[in-house]
């Protein structure tokens, strides 16, 4: 691949998971602080909803964006927002749900290219 690519893709990286931590931020203070108070639109529990979904949006990007096993961990972000766009916000307007798809593109993107030369892992 061409320097501008696996620039492009550092930035990818980068810039979506930066903007990714505000959401995830949130989740991972209320793990911290035992509130485990959360939805559950596939019926594993809220508990569980939450530590995954804190994942997903957390955890996950901070390793994306180093890029450590960008294929592998943007699985997570990929369920997460296949689960918010068609599931948990299913009845509401595209308008309100079109950030879900937008980031689901964008790791699913990743999960097909890798995080390129300037990654950890160089994939």
């Amino acid at each position: 691949m061409k320097h501008s690519v696996h620039l492009g893709l550092l930035i990818l990286r980068v810039a979506v998971c930066a903007a990714l931590l505000t959401h995830g931020y949130d989740k991972f203070l209320k793990v911290i602080q035992g509130d485990f108070g959360f939805m559950d639109p596939i019926g594993i529990g809220a508990t569980l909803s939450l530590i995954l979904s804190m994942l997903a949006e957390f955890i996950v990007p901070i390793l994306i964006i180093i890029g450590w096993k960008v294929r592998l961990l943007s699985l997570f972000p990929i369920i997460n927002f296949l689960v918010a766009f068609f599931v948990a916000h299913s009845s509401d307007s595209f308008s309100s749900k079109e950030k879900a798809l937008l980031f689901l593109i964008v790791f699913v993107s990743l999960y097909f290219t890798g995080g390129g030369k300037y990654a950890i892992d160089k994939s």
